[in-house]
């Protein structure tokens, strides 16, 4: 589904330059659930920036479905992010203004989808998600968890084949962390959602397929969970990043 073939980053100028991501290639499979981790400066949220066209890349390329995101032309571009990418960030990036099932809605709207097929794909999915009793309510008078879970609604309401997804537990408590990770485990096996999460967080990364890590710019290694369990997977994490040296609390 997706391919990231020897991307390089650049930041700065000719005087002072930084590689962010240096050579990094992997390959993504439709229905796979990966965890992106490092420490800080490791260039894992560059790495999902560019996936996510939000930035370019210096070198190499990026294939969704065997095309190359960064020739494509703007008003291509973005269809293709309405159409094809989901979002799901650490401070939920709802709008005050519109209620719940207005955000859900939105992507649907921008889409010029019509009002009767909005409400009915969006009471679909906050079903799907628990969230109907909040959709006529702001997000201000939600919950940290309700508002991440109307972010995930939003995220896969028209379709979206790929969900990224940086630091999502990160403004949630343990409560609410561990309900919106198993509500992402059932999105990509229940729903079939291609999801790519960057996270800081060993317990969060427990919950992925794979795990690949980034250690100054380039893939240090991988991991893949295969029959174990969570648990077991959740302290092999911890031994790669004891590995990865530096202030281990960065990552965990």
């Amino acid at each position: 589904m997706l391919q990231v073939k020897n991307i390089e980053k650049y930041y700065g100028n000719k005087n002072n330059v930084t590689k962010a991501l240096d050579r990094v290639s992997f390959d993504v499979e439709e229905g796979e659930f990966i965890a992106i981790m490092g420490a800080s400066g490791s260039g894992k949220t560059t790495l999902l920036n560019c996936i996510s066209t939000i930035d370019t890349v210096s070198a190499g390329s990026i294939l969704l479905n065997g095309k190359d995101i960064a020739a494509l032309p703007s008003g291509e571009l973005a269809r293709f992010r309405r159409e094809r990418l989901g979002f799901v960030f650490q401070d939920f990036n709802l709008l005050d203004t519109l209620t719940i099932e207005e955000n859900i809605g939105l992507a649907l709207s921008l889409n010029h989808t019509g009002p009767d097929e909005v409400e009915k794909r969006v009471r679909e999915i906050a079903e799907r998600l628990g969230i109907t009793e909040v959709l006529g309510k702001f997000p201000y008078q939600v919950s940290g968890g309700q508002k991440q879970r109307a972010a995930c609604a939003r995220a896969v309401v028209a379709g979206q084949s790929l969900l990224l997804a940086d630091e999502p537990t990160g403004a949630l408590d343990s409560k609410a962390s561990r309900q919106l990770l198993e509500l992402m485990t059932q999105m990509n096996r229940q729903m079939g959602a291609t999801i790519l999460m960057v996270t800081h967080d060993a317990y969060s990364a427990g919950y992925a397929k794979r795990v690949l890590f980034l250690k100054d710019g380039r893939l240090f290694h991988e991991l893949l969970r295969g029959e174990r369990t969570r648990a077991v997977f959740y302290h092999e994490i911890l031994d790669v990043l004891a590995l990865l040296g530096g202030d281990i609390s960065d990552v965990i």
